[in-house]
């Protein structure tokens, strides 16, 4: 009965959520403010990964994806995998314009990248919201590229700390549902028609065994923009250890240890026993840190 009153609930907020798909009297009033023409910003990105990339096994060499466009200079927000590491990319817009793009920056703490357009796309930016209102319940947009036929309604069912086994931790992470095919990358567009978060995983427990989608909140993108920008990257970086962990039968595993990672070089690192939370993930990667001892230099990531 409460699985059932739940979906209820959540048909009842979709409902809510294709009403900001119905027209301009859904978000505030202005040609500028027309649903269709803020999805004109979310184009298709696409880019290519040298065979030997490290990521390259992992994630392929020819990624695919959405990005969007968020000034008037043709800066472009991912999410970071789809660029990392890459040697090219593509942006194509709604319409069908296509240009190259620069890789700009990539924030693994985040997950968050930024690319730029060679070429002026004719898109006008999607305004910069926040993720800070989206409580459980509230109804949002998900877009991919491809404008309002690639959009669709979705709800917010979650809000908690994600935690990957790529050493990854992901605090006031957003999940939504039903779940968007076109994750990567896609917008996460608040009832005020402003960006709020950037799609990076689709997940089969978004909420009480619902499926759907993890998005990252785009306040994640403003302390970091600068740096990433000036610099490819923030100016502070996170520790690594080069060791992916995965969660089988309540406990911790080491799933892969990157060869040039300080957990390939200290056997002392592997020692990092179980735990029933992967909440507790990054706290193990940072006892593994210390086990490591000082003559280990954390790297950078870019997987």
């Amino acid at each position: 009965m409460q699985g059932e009153a739940r979906i209820r609930g959540l048909a009842g907020r979709l409902a809510s959520a294709l009403l900001l798909l119905a027209g301009p009297h859904a978000w505030a009033a202005g040609p500028d403010t027309d649903p269709a023409r803020r999805l004109e910003a979310v184009v298709r990105v696409q880019a290519e990964i040298p065979a030997g990339a490290r990521t390259a096994s992992l994630l392929g060499t020819k990624r695919d994806g959405s990005g969007v466009v968020i000034d008037d200079a043709g800066l472009i927000v991912t999410i970071g995998y789809l660029i990392t590491e890459a040697m090219a990319a593509e942006v194509t817009t709604a319409a069908g314009r296509a240009s190259r793009a620069e890789i700009i920056g990539f924030d693994t703490e985040s997950g968050l990248g930024l690319l730029r357009a060679a070429e002026p796309l004719e898109v006008k930016p999607m305004p910069i919201g926040t993720a800070k209102g989206l409580a459980e319940r509230t109804p949002v947009i998900v877009a991919g590229p491809g404008g309002a036929e690639a959009a669709q309604a979705a709800v917010v069912v979650s809000r908690r700390t994600f935690a990957g086994y790529w050493e990854y931790l992901l605090e006031d992470a957003i999940f939504t549902a039903p779940p968007c095919p076109a994750w990567s990358g896609a917008a996460l567009i608040a009832p005020d028609g402003k960006l709020a978060g950037i799609g990076s995983l689709i997940v089969g427990d978004a909420d009480s065994g619902f499926p759907g989608n993890m998005f990252v909140p785009i306040d994640r993108l403003k302390p970091v923009m600068g740096d990433l920008i000036a610099l490819g990257r923030p100016s502070s970086a996170r520790p690594w250890l080069g060791a992916n962990l995965q969660e089988i039968g309540g406990e911790l595993v080491v799933r892969r240890v990157a060869s040039e990672g300080p957990a390939a070089a200290r056997e002392s690192s592997m020692a990092i026993g179980s735990s029933r939370s992967t909440g507790r993930r990054f706290a193990i990667w940072r006892t593994s840190i210390a086990h490591c001892g000082a003559g280990a230099q954390p790297g950078s990531r870019s997987s």
